[in-house]
Order: C-alpha cells, then sequence, then structure tokens
C-alpha cells in the first residue's frame, strides 16, 4: 500500500467557527471505476468529459483532505467554492441563469463522482442543486431565479432546504411551521432539524403552512431577524458535512420571497425527488470505491503464502459485489433517459435511491470484512463510507418509506396512512 506523507495546508473550518489545519495526504488515488458490462459506450462523449473532469476534481480537492475532515467533524467551506468552479451546483438548470444547461444523465454523473469522494461532499452539492436552485427555477419569478441562482451555481452563496421538523419527518404534510400575512410581509415561526447545509448557509428554501394550512415555499436570508441555524453536534455519520437546525421566531419575511409557482406538499416532493434521484447515482459512486479500494487490498494482501485474492470467500465477495454494481449502474442509466424525457415517475425514483443505497451499505460493509482490522481504519474509505450511508438510507426518505411507495406502486393501496 501507498505511504501516506502529510501536508498541512490552512483551510477555512465550520468547527468552533475557527480556521482549520487540514493535512492533506499524499497518497495517490488511484480510484478506477468498474464497467462489466461496457456501460460507457451508453455516454456521450460529453458524459465522458464532465466525468473525467470530476473525477480528478476529486481525487485532487477531496481524496487528499476527507479522511482528517471526517475524523475531526470539520466541513471544508472552501470546497463550496470549488465546486461551484466546476459546474457541480445546478447542472442542469439552464446556462441563462449560471447552471450547466447539461442533462440529467450528466447530474447523475457528477454526484457519483463526488460520492464516490465523500457522501457528505456530495450531499453539499446535491441539496444546493435539487432542494435549493430547483425550487428556485421551477416555481420562483424571474426576479427571483436572476437574483439567486447565478450565485448559487457560482459558489458565492451555500443554500438549505428546510421540509423535516422535530416532530415530523417521514410525515412531512404534519408540519407545524407557519407564515402568516402581516399586509406587508409574512411572519414566520416554528422550525427544521437535520438540515444538511444550514450552518454555513446563506440562504434557506423554507416549507410552512400558510393560514389556511397550505404548504408554500419561502426563501429565507441570513441575517433576518428572528432567524437562526444552530448547528448539530455528536454526529457519527456525514461528519465532513455541515448538519444543522432551522429556527424562526417571528421572522419577517419579504412577500417578494414567497415562490409563486407552485404550492402544495407536491412542491417540496418534486424537489426531493431530484434530490433522490442523484443520490442513486451518489450511493452507487460509495459503493464502486468501496469494491476498487477492496479489490486491490486483495491483490496485495498475502496471507498463507498468496494474495488472499486467491482464496475463494474473497472472490465470491467481489464477484457479488461487482453483480449489484453492475445492475445498479443500468438502473441509473435507464432512470437518467427517463429523467430526460420527463417520464420518469416517483416510483422509480424510489426503487432506484433504495436499491442504490442497499447495495452500497452491503458493499461497505462487507468489503471491510475484506480488509480485516485495516477496514476501521481512515487509511482506507469502507467505514466512513459506511458510516455515511447510515445516514443516506435515511434521508430523503427512509428505506422502509421507498418500500411503501414501491407497495403502493403495486397494489394501488396506501400503506402509511
Amino acid at each position: 500500500m501507498a505511504t501516506i506523507a502529510n501536508e498541512k495546508v490552512h483551510l477555512n473550518g465550520n468547527l468552533n467557527g475557527k480556521t482549520q489545519e487540514i493535512p492533506r495526504r499524499q497518497a495517490q488515488d488511484n480510484y478506477e471505476a468498474p464497467d462489466f458490462y461496457k456501460i460507457d459506450d451508453l455516454l456521450t462523449e460529453e458524459h465522458l468529459m464532465i466525468r473525467s473532469a470530476v473525477r480528478d476534481f476529486v481525487k485532487k480537492e477531496i481524496s487528499p483532505i476527507i479522511e482528517h475532515c471526517a475524523e475531526h467533524n470539520i466541513f471544508p467551506s472552501h470546497i463550496v467554492k470549488k465546486f461551484g468552479e466546476i459546474g457541480a451546483f445546478g447542472p442542469t438548470v439552464p446556462t441563462e441563469y449560471g447552471g450547466g444547461g447539461l442533462d440529467y444523465i450528466a447530474y447523475g454523473i457528477i454526484m457519483q463522482e463526488i460520492e464516490r469522494g465523500d457522501s457528505g461532499m456530495r450531499s453539499t452539492a446535491s441539496v444546493q442543486g435539487s432542494l435549493v436552485m430547483y425550487p428556485i427555477y421551477k416555481f420562483g419569478s424571474e426576479a427571483q431565479k436572476k437574483k439567486y441562482l447565478p450565485k448559487l451555481a457560482s459558489g458565492e452563496m451555500l443554500g438549505c432546504f428546510g421540509l423535516t421538523e422535530p416532530n415530523h419527518g417521514s410525515n412531512p404534510s404534519g408540519m407545524e411551521t407557519n407564515f402568516k400575512d402581516m399586509g406587508d410581509h409574512y411572519l414566520l415561526n416554528g422550525a427544521k432539524m437535520w438540515i444538511s447545509n444550514s450552518p454555513e448557509a446563506d440562504i434557506a428554501v423554507v416549507w410552512a403552512k400558510n393560514e389556511e394550512g397550505r404548504i408554500h415555499g419561502l426563501i429565507v436570508e441570513r441575517g433576518m431577524e428572528g432567524f437562526s441555524t444552530p448547528t448539530t453536534h455528536n454526529k457519527w455519520s456525514l461528519r465532513a458535512s455541515c448538519t444543522g437546525e432551522l429556527v424562526f421566531d417571528n421572522v419577517k419575511v419579504p412577500k417578494e420571497n414567497l415562490l409563486p409557482l407552485k404550492s402544495g406538499l407536491g412542491a417540496p416532493m418534486m424537489c426531493l425527488d431530484s434530490a433522490r434521484y442523484g443520490i442513486a447515482w451518489g450511493a452507487l459512486g460509495a459503493a464502486m470505491d468501496c469494491y476498487d479500494s477492496a479489490k486491490r487490498y486483495a491483490a496485495e494482501r498475502i496471507q498463507f503464502g498468496k494474495p488472499i485474492a486467491s482464496f475463494q470467500l474473497i472472490q465470491k465477495k467481489l464477484a457479488e459485489f461487482l453483480t449489484e454494481i453492475t445492475k445498479a449502474q443500468l438502473v441509473c442509466w435507464r432512470l437518467g433517459k427517463l429523467m430526460n424525457e420527463g417520464k420518469a415517475t416517483t416510483a422509480q425514483i424510489s426503487l432506484a435511491k433504495r436499491n442504490s443505497v442497499q447495495i452500497a451499505l452491503e458493499i461497505a460493509r462487507e468489503s471491510r470484512q475484506i480488509l480485516g482490522g485495516m477496514g476501521i481504519t481512515g487509511e482506507f474509505p469502507m467505514m466512513r463510507h459506511a458510516m455515511n450511508l447510515e445516514s443516506v438510507v435515511t434521508y430523503e426518505g427512509t428505506h422502509d418509506i421507498h418500500l411503501l411507495i414501491l407497495g403502493k406502486e403495486i397494489t394501488g393501496i396506501q400503506a402509511f396512512v
């Protein structure tokens, strides 16, 4: 295995609000993605160029620092502008608003490569694109699009998405956050929790009920009186991502900050569909990283006088990993085609999200066993991926909720109300 040397660089982190020294590991990232069914042949030259650029970015900017950030619970906030520079924010948003104007397969590829580096880093990017830029683009006024989207796309601004509440996770329709019409402004009260990006966010797209109980989206800006974003501490998952709450105590929100083009629960659910699609590709990236790391280790680790890759049980694990990855690759590619055609359904997206996260968790855990004791160290990515995926299997719809979404599609009977 490569020897690791460290150099310390000063990067901004959100640990106690102070600049952190983050060691950059000098071990070379030699990741190679599996492509057993020649799925690259289904991609365009543009897709392949985008993937190559993002893969190089991850190897240069994320791999050298991610283990330290995860170990010490540091969000490398300098990465936000770097994501903007490579077009990781809002790649499907039209170029006139600062986005990439790309298709959904390109978006999936970007998420896959970033999550290969770390799920927390992909969360930062996918929240910005799917849960902040997407609703502003789809449901916002022209003035809102011009004001916020270019700055979000460039990484000049960071956003977050406020839906989940302390008392309402899988049942967002029960939300208690509300706003009242005060004539020249709205008065917003309530709280959201488990919000990625919130401690660092400049704006929040917040979903709240009006006085008639109808759900609307509002853009809340940092600095508005009564708006705070406490950090969530003691996480054992997504430790390189910043997570927090959104608290609204009589926040005066200008009326022009209401998203005007869609209301009702269907609006945030459309955002979640976009985010879940990105997760389906992203979790697959984590699975591929674990597979590649385990395969390399098995070829180098000598026991009983030969590489452990020569043993039947190791080969069985690797063969099963490759099989599940290949199936998931085909599912994600086909779903991407359906997304491009505007034909993908919520149930189809749920199937892909649930499947990719499930196989990624299993591959992270089983690949960790191939490495024995080394698998629990930061020398290899398996334990970090496994811990991260415990969040991914829960957020944007839990594993069981996605089962019930599929169950309703199959039977026509809704089981969770």
